[in-house]
């Protein structure tokens, strides 16, 4: 399954949607604030970035412009994961350079399903039979 940076400041929601993520078979990465972020998606390349916009340090917004402006981060999705739930914060995400908004409470199969969609396939095998 996918490899995900879940940048979430709020301890309780983390460790939930840790929890939820990884009872899916993925393995999640965590960061408390945005400078964490910014280093991890650099260090470890995710598959995909699940986004809190109201973090410490560096916030959310300013995150996904930094790596979507960065070629070396800027193909990895990104998703905004907030309780900012107002139209302007939607469209000042996808400003930003998100791939998909979520609001919290998270509504986990819609968020599965787009992690599923943004993140690629696993390579296929090749299995040679012997003739």
């Amino acid at each position: 399954m996918a490899r995900i940076l879940l940048v979430e400041d709020n301890e309780m929601n983390r460790d939930m949607l840790r929890r939820r993520l990884e009872r899916h078979a993925h393995s999640v990465i965590l960061a408390t604030n945005g400078q964490e972020a910014l280093e991890l998606t650099r260090a470890h390349r995710p598959d995909i970035v699940l986004m809190d916009l109201g973090l410490p340090i560096v916030d959310g917004w300013t995150v996904i412009r930094i790596l979507k402006g960065d070629a070396a981060t800027h193909a990895i999705p990104i998703i905004a994961l907030t309780g900012h739930v107002m139209a302007t914060d939607e469209m000042r995400a996808f400003e930003s350079g998100c791939d998909a908004f979520h609001p919290k409470p998270v509504d986990m199969p819609a968020l599965l399903s787009e992690i599923t969609r943004l993140t690629p396939p696993p390579p296929a095998t090749l299995t040679v039979t012997p003739t």
